[in-house]
């Protein structure tokens, strides 16, 4: 009997001190799909288009000068000057199938967000950005599962936050590019980060 190796978080937590908004997805897909080496890794996933086309009105804004690649110091520096921190809801899984689907990862050992927030003084808002990593956060938090676009609020250690359910950064997801990059920017303007 064949058994599925468990494959441990390859990266630690985006937490810049003065990120107002934790966003949470659920696992990175496997190394073979890296284009970099940070979050949202997969050129076949649109997050860093999304981005580029919120706050620089170019969907190519995050790619290297080759586009075979996305550029990490770029992200970066645009995450810390927005505010914006980066983790994932799983911190050990198992792919079930040879993909990076929500759908087909077991969740070995879910992220302690609770501390991740005690890491982010400023922080107001969570995002989630999958259905799996929503999961696992109202798992861990007293709060209602707002619809996808939506928010709900909930308080953590006497500190106000709201839950903002994304649309996933997944070309699996089936809403296109542009319209993703508008639910995504009326979170960003609710949030005063745009």
């Amino acid at each position: 009997m064949n058994t599925i190796e468990i494959e441990n978080h390859p990266l630690i937590p985006f937490l810049p001190a003065e990120a107002r908004i934790l966003m949470l997805g659920s696992f990175p897909p496997q190394k073979k799909r890296w284009s970099m080496d940070f979050y949202y890794p997969n050129l076949n996933n649109d997050m860093w288009r999304i981005m580029g086309i919120i706050f620089y009105q170019d969907k190519d804004y995050f790619l290297s000068e080759n586009k075979k690649a996305f550029c990490r110091e770029r992200i970066i520096d645009f995450l810390n000057e927005k505010g914006i921190a980066l983790f994932d809801t799983a911190t050990a899984i198992r792919r079930l199938q040879d993909n990076a689907s929500d759908k087909f990862l077991e969740v070995i050992t879910c992220t302690d967000v609770k501390a991740l927030l005690n890491q982010l003084p400023v922080c107001e808002a969570i995002a989630t950005t999958g259905q799996k990593a929503t999961d696992i956060l109202i798992g861990q938090l007293n709060v209602i599962e707002p619809k996808v676009g939506g928010s709900s609020p909930f308080t953590y250690k006497n500190r106000a936050f709201k839950l903002f359910r994304m649309p996933s950064s997944s070309r699996a997801y089936p809403l296109k590019l542009e319209m993703k990059a508008e639910v995504y920017q009326e979170m960003f303007k609710e949030l005063r980060v745009l």
